[in-house]
């Protein structure tokens, strides 16, 4: 009978403390996942060195080829420093009281991580370089907008400022379990985050710091278009580990990501391409380049979220409207925006936030919204956020702006910039023929 009572007493002692021992047990590391992420850390850095640094400079003219080169080179160098020294901490810390804000700067130098401790699933080292990667790639598409026209120094320290003031702060909101995450807004891998924030940020740069010189009347095409398409392929490829890559997991989840990413940049491209055809009887090689770039940016946030059919509808949108964007400031309005960074990645970072709005719901096969939300409160939620990180990235850029031009200038002399910033910044030449 005592034995009988002892085995129960014990039973009942075991369920009580069950669910304690199992809420203290920590985090376990996934080799899959990790092997996974590793694999996409190395795909979105890709996207950077050498996938954008190649696109972009095919896109300038020959004397500024090297400036653009440099420029991706070094912003990769800066920020991973200041990634390590403070950004990381600002856009994941916890924040204490002011978490909703941003991640304060308990994790600087990246404090407290080891080799053993494991966020999620995978070691903390992996997600902080999987992180650090769009770090790299977001203040590297802003310099499009300024191409050829900018200081190397003002370059540099305009975007070390720019990641900490603007990207990490809106990283947090997002990802961070800032005040944005918190609403439910849905950002799968960077809608808002990277391209909404770095068009509106370069659509501001172009207005502050003004034309090219001879802009619009001189054409100013691209140097060198067989540069241009392979820097667009490694942009392709790298995008998986973007957008799959953001599941944080070897999932059905990063499976549909990659799945949707890759429909939504053919989509794109095809869709840009007709537009070009019908109204100027060719499609150009660079249309098709252009248009696989704004559908992959337009399917980013959705692209965890939606199935194959609000893919297509994604890059079928990204490419038309992208595609009238582009031409109407150029043409229209003669904003020099140089690369096109605010009517490819801005306007497909608006148009895709929103419309994951609509493709989420499970009637196009997404994923459905959470319970007891509609459409109309989803698109809201989008709208809200497409509105708070558009109009933080716009004042805060116009004032880091004004102040770098303040502390070391941020356009070159007119006539540096008519013999060339390879020459002028760097002393060197892309090409001795």
């Amino acid at each position: 009978m005592k034995t009988a009572l002892h085995k129960n007493l014990a039973l009942i002692l075991l369920l009580v403390h069950a669910p304690l021992a199992l809420a203290a047990e920590p985090p376990k590391l996934d080799a899959a996942n990790t092997a996974w992420m590793l694999t996409a850390s190395v795909l979105v850095l890709f996207m950077t060195l050498p996938g954008l640094a190649l696109f972009y400079a095919g896109l300038t003219r020959a004397k500024n080829v090297l400036s653009v080169l440099a420029q991706c080179f070094a912003i990769t160098c800066v920020v991973t420093l200041a990634w390590v020294v403070a950004g990381y901490s600002i856009a994941f810390g916890d924040g204490g009281a002011s978490n909703a804000w941003w991640g304060g700067l308990g994790k600087s130098l990246l404090a407290g991580i080891d080799v053993k401790t494991v966020k999620g699933s995978i070691p903390e080292t992996v997600f902080a370089m999987y992180q650090l990667t769009f770090a790299i790639i977001t203040p590297a598409l802003v310099i499009g907008a300024y191409a050829e026209r900018v200081k190397f120094s003002g370059m540099l320290l305009f975007s070390l400022l720019w990641l900490l003031v603007v990207y990490c702060p809106i990283a947090h909101w997002v990802w961070g379990d800032g005040w944005l995450q918190k609403m439910g807004i849905m950002d799968f891998a960077g809608g808002t985050v990277v391209h909404l924030n770095a068009g509106m940020a370069a659509l501001v740069c172009a207005l502050v710091l003004g034309r090219r010189r001879g802009f619009p009347e001189t054409a100013m095409p691209p140097h060198n278009m067989a540069m241009v398409v392979t820097g667009a392929c490694m942009l392709w490829v790298g995008w998986f580990g973007f957008n799959a890559g953001s599941a944080l997991a070897a999932d059905g989840a990063a499976g549909m990501a990659m799945l949707v990413t890759h429909i939504g940049a053919a989509t794109g491209a095809f869709a840009w391409m007709a537009c070009e055809w019908l109204r100027y009887q060719k499609p150009s090689v660079l249309g098709l380049a252009t248009g696989m770039v704004a559908g992959l940016g337009t399917i980013t946030p959705a692209s965890g979220f939606v199935g194959p059919l609000g893919a297509i509808a994604i890059g079928g949108a990204a490419g038309i409207v992208c595609f009238f964007a582009t031409n109407y400031m150029k043409r229209a309005l003669n904003v020099d925006d140089s690369l096109d960074v605010f009517p490819v990645h801005g306007v497909g970072g608006i148009l895709g936030t929103l419309l994951t709005a609509v493709f989420v719901s499970a009637a196009f096969n997404g994923i459905g919204y959470p319970d007891k939300m509609t459409m109309g409160d989803q698109f809201m939620i989008q709208l809200y956020g497409v509105l708070a990180v558009g109009a933080w990235s716009a004042v805060l850029t116009y004032v880091l702006l004004k102040l770098c031009d303040l502390v070391v200038g941020m356009r070159v002399a007119a006539d540096e910039e008519t013999e060339g910033l390879d020459t002028v910044l760097h002393n060197e030449k892309g090409y001795n023929l």
